[in-house]
């Protein structure tokens, strides 16, 4: 692929994509009792630098010379979506499907090497633009939190005799909840970045299903398909609350919701809005 067909978005405000639903948890989520607290818990106790230093022990950062077509990729994300500084990135050897940006005062991103394996080159780079979305929309700082509050809720609540554990758990909803919902705007930037809808829609279906050796397989109208199928199943309350149960504990929305948002997204002309092609 070429970044000369790649459209560049000089002065891109995280405002200009955010999708309203994380718009409206980040703000829910600054008005949540003890969120300061727990975030200077974070800073104090070191979490950032003692997780920078085991990924740079463990990983194998990606350079002009390592790895040199994933780092076209990053170069180019940062341009695309005007991002002055391109943080440290990582490949790390491991058998799930991941990728996640780490890091309040020096983001990094990680790719997991079988997520590398599963993705087509466009496919990649659409990956790790949306990593440099939650760079984009600052969302770092309440991932750091999030990624961390199990360990935080045990310090507090030895610290106040258990009081600070219940603070801890009232906090880990509102986290989770923004924490989907900011996976929704990270797509937006990741979009905005290849320019190609179908590029999207693949990921997501190789995240809800992919394996290996039958991607050749897999059809994208079908996927579609599958995603209305899922919006169909609102019809009653029961299933509407098995649904909120099934998705309150993730911090990932669904692959096939993931797809849904950014679809609408496209049809409804926010895209066109944005990208400057309606």
């Amino acid at each position: 692929m070429s970044s000369s067909r790649l459209k560049t978005y000089p002065g891109l405000q995280p405002t200009d994509f955010m999708h309203p639903w994380d718009v409206k948890a980040t703000g829910a989520l600054k008005n949540v009792p003890g969120l300061d607290k727990l975030i200077a818990k974070v800073m104090e106790y070191s979490f950032e630098r003692v997780y920078y230093l085991q990924n740079v022990a463990d990983n194998v950062r990606v350079t002009e010379s390592m790895f040199p077509k994933l780092h076209r990729y990053l170069t180019w994300g940062c341009k695309i979506l005007d991002i002055e500084e391109p943080p440290e990135f990582y490949v790390s050897l491991d058998p799930a499907y991941n990728a996640y940006t780490y890091g309040h005062t020096k983001p990094f991103i990680v790719i997991t090497s079988s997520l590398l394996n599963l993705l087509d080159e466009k496919e990649k780079m659409f990956v790790i633009c949306h990593e440099l979305g939650h760079v984009k929309c600052e969302h770092v700082l309440y991932t750091l939190v999030a990624e961390n509050l199990a360990a935080l809720i045990e310090v507090i609540g030895k610290m106040t005799l258990g009081v600070g554990s219940l603070l801890g758990a009232g906090l880990a909803l509102p986290l989770l909840d923004w924490y989907r919902k900011a996976e929704l705007s990270a797509d937006r930037a990741a979009l905005l970045a290849v320019q190609d809808p179908a590029v999207a829609t693949r990921v997501f279906m190789k995240l809800a299903g992919g394996a290996e050796s039958l991607v050749e397989d897999m059809d994208q109208a079908e996927f579609l398909r599958q995603i209305r199928a899922y919006e169909d199943r609102d019809a009653s309350n029961l299933d509407r609350a098995y649904k909120l149960l099934l998705t309150i504990f993730r911090t990932h929305p669904f692959p096939i919701m993931r797809a849904k948002h950014l679809d609408l997204w496209v049809r409804e002309g926010g895209y066109a809005k944005v990208s400057g092609t309606g």
